[in-house]
């Protein structure tokens, strides 16, 4: 069964009165606290037992300012009329701020082509002129992005070259080494008459040819002259059997 209603008067017993005093004075302290907390209120509470035992609250530092701000709004008349104002004030402002956007949103409708029915022919040029307008500004904005890009890669192409140029440098340099070093090392010419700017080693034939690449073939190892006499000796055996 729920709580039944109590009657509000006065408590005749003093030892009821003395506890539901303390309690209620409990509850009161603890919602003029929270009062302060949640909503950011400056609360003050000042309370007299029927002993005339005093118990406060005061959610800033000195009780003393909130009673001089309460004396002082309680003696300006005129404190009511100015909330009232502020509130017409930002009113007013909504107002406003809902026409803005209507009318923003009924320009939008009309640059993406509804509602054009109820234009007459100068509104509708005029809606022309701001759309060529924008498409100019839309059109010399690519053009600048694309002048951009086109720099930046030609920028790249000039590095890529730059670096080409400096590569074939080093191969022709080394190119260069590489036949200077093969002219110190094998400076005969070849016994059965191998080019002149042909060298041999053991089977490996460079030619050195400054306008073309440089070619390695394998090349038969040549006989040397005792070898032939060996074996032109061995064929006239032959013969004479």
């Amino acid at each position: 069964m729920g709580r039944g209603k109590i009657v509000i008067r006065r408590i005749d017993n003093m030892t009821s009165r003395q506890v539901t005093f303390s309690k209620r004075r409990n509850g009161l302290l603890k919602k003029a606290k929270e009062l302060a907390i949640l909503c950011d209120a400056q609360v003050a509470l000042i309370i007299f037992s029927s002993t005339g035992k005093l118990y406060d609250f005061v959610s800033t530092p000195s009780m003393k300012s909130v009673i001089e701000r309460y004396d002082k709004a309680k003696e300006d008349p005129h404190q009511l009329a100015n909330s009232t104002s502020e509130v017409k004030y930002w009113q007013s402002e909504v107002n406003m701020l809902r026409q803005q956007l209507q009318k923003l949103q009924e320009n939008h409708r009309l640059l993406m082509g509804e509602g054009l029915s109820d234009l007459k022919v100068k509104d509708l040029q005029n809606l022309e002129k701001q759309l060529e307008m924008s498409l100019r500004v839309v059109r010399m904005r690519k053009d600048q992005i694309l002048i951009d890009q086109i720099e930046e890669l030609n920028q790249k192409g000039n590095l890529i070259h730059q670096e080409n140029s400096d590569l074939k440098k080093k191969v022709t340099v080394i190119h260069q080494e590489n036949m200077d070093l093969y002219k110190k090392v094998y400076r005969k010419r070849d016994a059965n008459g191998v080019d002149s700017n042909s060298f041999t080693t053991e089977g490996l034939c460079i030619r050195d040819d400054s306008d073309e690449r440089i070619c390695l073939q394998l090349c038969q190892p040549q006989q040397t002259n005792h070898e032939a006499q060996l074996g032109a000796t061995k064929s006239d055996r032959l013969q004479m059997h």
